[in-house]
């Protein structure tokens, strides 16, 4: 299924969302309710609370390629040595039950979803400052090598958030969840996305004149 053959189907909200390495983009991603989420296809390891299925679709280098040629992804890149993308059916399906869907994905994932899906509102999570950043991968273990790549990487991944349709900064998870929600509830009443609601309610109008 090409990325062409899903524009424009489907009543959903679609909501991307990018954030430098770190950032708590998961934490933020898994209090949110009311979405689907498209669960990504990636050639890393799995962490040790990671499940999958649930977090990520887990699965060889060659098993990866093979979906890219056969064209199932809707966008694809590799982050940090590893490959993730967005499987086309899967985002499919869901737009077309007229679900909310909630897609994770890097910089450049989020500017090829923006192509294939002009609709799609695009966030980005932002660190409250360098220091914190550092100190969150710090944290988790990153190796040095690894720690100087995705600080690195950040710095390239922040100059790209003002093509964003929205910046939420997460300092205090709950603010930022709660951020989050308020702009997915803003979205949802568009008008656009509202226009069968509008005319079940005016149609309960009378006439003018009557």
């Amino acid at each position: 299924m090409s990325a062409a053959s899903i524009r424009d189907q489907g009543a959903g909200v679609v909501l991307v969302i990018s954030a430098p390495s770190g950032t708590g983009k998961s934490s933020v991603v898994r209090r949110i309710g009311g979405l689907r989420f498209s669960i990504s296809y990636t050639t890393r390891a799995r962490r040790d609370d990671e499940e999958d299925g649930v977090d990520y679709h887990f699965v060889e280098l060659e098993r990866f390629h093979e979906m890219r040629e056969r064209g199932e992804f809707l966008e694809w890149a590799e982050v940090h040595g590893h490959c993730y993308g967005t499987a086309s059916a899967v985002v499919q399906a869901i737009l077309d039950a007229g679900d909310d869907v909630l897609l994770d994905v890097d910089v450049a994932g989020a500017a090829s979803l923006r192509q294939a899906l002009p609709g799609a509102i695009l966030v980005f999570l932002l660190p409250p400052s360098y220091e914190k950043l550092r100190a969150r991968l710090e944290g988790r273990g990153t190796a040095a090598p690894d720690l100087s790549r995705r600080l690195c990487n950040a710095r390239a991944e922040m100059e790209q958030a003002r093509t964003f349709d929205y910046l939420v900064v997460n300092d205090v998870l709950e603010e930022a969840t709660a951020a989050l929600e308020a702009i997915i509830l803003a979205e949802r009443s568009r008008r656009e996305r509202q226009m069968a609601a509008w005319e079940r309610s005016f149609g309960t109008f009378p006439e003018a004149g009557d």
